[in-house]
């Protein structure tokens, strides 16, 4: 006896009625949330972290080189609650190094709290002539004002 071939089973490329899909409003997309745009880092500005040593120096090659300062400028120094401030000056009384850093000196430190082995956070501002250090407190100040950063525990916003 001689097997009868089976004829191929192919599916109809019709869709049934009940398995019809029900087109979207104009085929619009979904909705979807869109978060806010992150601002930009300003062009203007050179960040970047520095840690200060037993002598209260400071270096950030890349920082100090953006702003043009070459070792033998005059420069004179400012404090203010967790910032120093740094301006080329011809009558400054601090005299920058041959390499790329800064020294503040001890009374300045004290005024703004900072010690060794403290963290700042650099900002050479090539227009202004100037650098300022800020304390990593007054930057945590920055953030929590702006809402950015979680409280510690128990702490109450």
């Amino acid at each position: 006896m001689t097997a009868q071939p089976l004829a191929p089973v192919i599916p109809s490329s019709a869709v049934p009625a009940g398995r019809q899909r029900v087109k979207s409003a104009a085929g619009r997309p979904l909705p979807l949330a869109r978060p806010i745009p992150a601002p930009s880092l300003p062009e203007h500005v050179v960040y970047g972290i520095g840690r200060i040593d037993a002598s209260g120096r400071i270096a950030d090659r890349a920082v100090i080189s953006a702003l043009g300062w070459r070792g033998g400028d005059r420069l004179t120094l400012t404090a203010d609650a967790g910032v120093v401030t740094a301006r080329r000056d011809p009558g400054g009384m601090i005299t920058l190094p041959g390499r790329a850093y800064i020294a503040i000196p001890a009374e300045l430190r004290r005024r703004c709290g900072l010690q060794p082995g403290d963290r700042v956070l650099l900002a050479a501002v090539p227009a202004g002539d100037a650098l300022n250090a800020y304390s990593l407190a007054v930057v945590d100040q920055a953030i929590r004002a702006y809402g950015a950063s979680p409280h510690a525990q128990g702490e109450k916003p």
